[in-house]
């Protein structure tokens, strides 16, 4: 909410009231944006900052004052407290403008960018400085770093990794080509290499795992590592992306002619032509970095949604006014930006009919063509029917991302990846499964240790966590024809849970008054449930120990905090791969009777490598009888996924 207050603000004092209001109105519905502020993902608060930054920097020019530019970089320096060098992104706009914009000496300029760039530096690494300069046993670890550093992670994992798509947090190098070859190794998404049960499908796994492809939900390369696309010039426009932030983008690309229509490059500049700059200087290097970076979440997207819409915004009232005072090649670009905006929104939603149907993309399609030749024969009329023929070509444009941005609302839910559309249910948005089994759309289940895991099949997929079923899945289950899984499991219908039990009312709703869509808003999106079994096991035979057990990574850990109350040891942080623990930790740990049991699925081998070959040699397995549940009786396949272990030392 203060991001489209504060663009409003910015647009409304230099290019207008109704285009300040079009701005924040195209940034309230652009779809990634509702779906990241409505979970705990950072972004959203980062976006709030830059934009309170760039009100900060458009001050200092307009009163040429000092303390406003250290104060705009200050500001962005809380942003890389937030997200690190994902702040960084908008800093050539930063520097174009004030050198374009401020009327100073040439001298004044770069002593006061110098000095505001070294304030910005200072207030960016203070924390992380503090941090890293504490002792490491007075302090938590930092997770998913593997030096137990803060500028390790900033500037490594969360940093250039980000670009060259160096996803390992082992140590060792694995990027991902243009082609979204399979990597061995990621936070995120950690290949099983440990699986207890079906060891020889694990064995045949490994071998074959460097020849693997990444595959996303939905089935198929084609939608890139986490739906994120295939890099290259048109990925915007790729599905996983498109229908997240793309939508009004041809109609951005014939705003910026029609605002830099005339502009010479010598000067002088108008005010108007200034700020234009600072948002072409915003998106340019940001949708670079989109099209070419090896790893990112489709969240992160959420960076393009201001200059986009700052874009549409001053555009629109810009190509209106050309359209009505203009007869040459200027008018053009009104009807011009409507076409070619309605076709791309027509082939963002194609790959929906099935969840949108046919009508939707057919008006449209239909409306924006018969608007935008309409406007094109009365390209002379001046009267009241044109203003309305215009006011309804915006209404066009803004219908399907408006229903896109309510999806988040409409399904709710609780994703760890948010995303928007009619298929956000599923935890993660994109377009409906390949799948042989069209109910298997998206991420089909996570389930807790202890649930038995079925409806496997093979073609090429990657190896869940602790195995049960064929072939190369992402980490946790079974899939269909290579789709990406979540941790832990497997089950029917579309559904995604939580670590913690598979549930039925997480199923994809197919419309606003789906049975599932209301049980999701009731019970809070994703279901928490957790194995009640494997939970009265370890409180049944809890002898005073701090921990009810240990297990490789927090997504498993935390449906039995939230559960019990109870600490739940995650030996390797997030993702499973911090080198948190070392052995001999871990035996004092046992011995003073801290904790005695062990989950493991073969999450997060990485850094904890020793600790869980130590644990599975000092152990006793406990038989999965004992605090194993079933899953529901659709499901087939080999049971377990992971092993109970009980390790006591004197």
């Amino acid at each position: 909410m203060g991001s489209v207050l504060l663009l409003y603000v910015l647009i409304k004092r230099t290019f207008g009231v109704w285009a300040g209001r079009f701005a924040a109105l195209a940034m309230a519905l652009t779809p990634i944006v509702p779906a990241v502020s409505r979970t705990n993902n950072i972004d959203s608060m980062l976006v709030f900052t830059l934009l309170l930054a760039t009100w900060m920097l458009f001050r200092a020019v307009r009163t040429v004052k000092f303390g406003w530019v250290l104060a705009a970089f200050a500001m962005i320096g809380v942003a890389f407290n937030m997200k690190m060098l994902q702040a960084y992104m908008v800093l050539p706009a930063f520097y174009v403008f004030y050198v374009v914009a401020t009327k100073i000496t040439w001298k004044k300029k770069i002593a006061f960018l110098t000095t505001a760039t070294a304030l910005m530096l200072a207030v960016s690494v203070s924390w992380a400085v503090v941090v890293d300069s504490t002792s490491a046993d007075k302090r938590p670890y930092m997770g998913s770093s593997q030096t137990n550093s803060v500028l390790e992670l900033a500037f490594g994992y969360n940093g250039i990794n980000r670009l060259t798509g160096n996803t390992s947090v082992t140590g060792s190098s694995h990027k991902q080509p243009a082609q979204t070859e399979q990597q061995t190794a990621s936070s995120e998404t950690k290949q099983n290499s440990n699986s207890s049960a079906d060891s020889s499908q694990s064995s045949n796994q490994r071998k074959s795992s460097f020849s693997q492809k990444m595959q996303a939900p939905g089935g198929g390369n084609q939608n890139g590592m986490f739906n994120t696309g295939n890099p290259g010039p048109f990925r915007l426009f790729q599905k996983g992306l498109s229908d997240q932030i793309s939508w009004l983008l041809p109609f951005v690309i014939f705003s910026i002619v029609g605002l830099f229509a005339g502009v010479k490059f010598k000067g002088p500049y108008t005010a108007k032509q200034k700020e234009s700059l600072f948002w072409l200087a915003w998106l340019l290097p940001v949708a670079v970095f989109f099209s070419i970076a090896g790893f990112f979440h489709q969240y992160y997207l959420i960076m393009l949604a201001p200059p986009i819409a700052a874009f549409a915004g001053a555009g629109a009232v810009a190509l209106w006014s050309m359209y009505k005072q203009h007869n040459d090649w200027k008018s053009w670009l009104l009807p011009g930006g409507i076409l070619t905006t309605a076709a791309l929104q027509v082939y963002i939603m194609s790959p929906y009919v099935s969840s949108i149907g046919v009508a939707p993309i057919a008006g449209v399609g239909a409306l924006g063509v018969i608007l935008a030749l309409v406007l094109a024969i009365r390209k002379q009329r001046k009267n009241s029917l044109t203003n309305y023929l215009g006011a309804a070509a915006m209404v066009v444009l803004l219908a399907m991302p408006a229903y896109w941005a309510m999806t988040p609302i409409i399904y709710g839910g609780n994703s760890m990846l948010p995303s928007a559309g009619p298929d956000s249910s599923s935890g993660m948005g994109g377009p409906p499964s390949t799948a042989t089994n069209s109910k298997q759309s998206g991420f089909n289940g996570m389930q807790p240790p202890g649930i038995s895991s079925g409806n496997s099949s093979s073609n090429n997929q990657m190896q869940p966590p602790s195995g049960s079923s064929n072939g190369g899945q992402m980490p946790g289950g079974s899939s269909n024809n290579g789709q990406m899984q979540p941790p832990s499991g497997s089950s029917n219908s579309g559904q995604m849970q939580m670590p913690g039990g598979s549930s039925n009312n997480s199923q994809m709703p197919n419309s606003f008054s789906s049975k599932s869509s209301s049980s999701k808003r009731k019970s809070g999106g994703m279901n928490a449930e957790v194995n009640q079994k494997l939970l009265n096991y370890l409180t049944k035979n809890n002898t005073g120990e701090k921990y009810l057990f240990a297990t490789t990574d927090s997504t498993s850990a935390a449906p039995y905090i939230i559960k019990t109350g109870k600490p739940v040891m995650a030996m390797g942080g997030f993702s499973g791969s911090d080198p948190i623990l070392t052995v001999s930790k871990l035996k004092a740990m046992i011995k003073k009777g801290e904790v005695k049991y062990f989950y493991l699925s073969g999450m997060g081998k990485g850094g904890q490598s020793d600790v869980i070959t130590w644990i599975k040699e000092n152990s006793k397995e406990i038989p999965s009888s004992k605090w194993q549940s079933t899953s529901s009786s659709a499901q087939q396949g080999p049971s377990g996924n992971g092993t109970l272990y009980e390790i006591t030392l004197k």
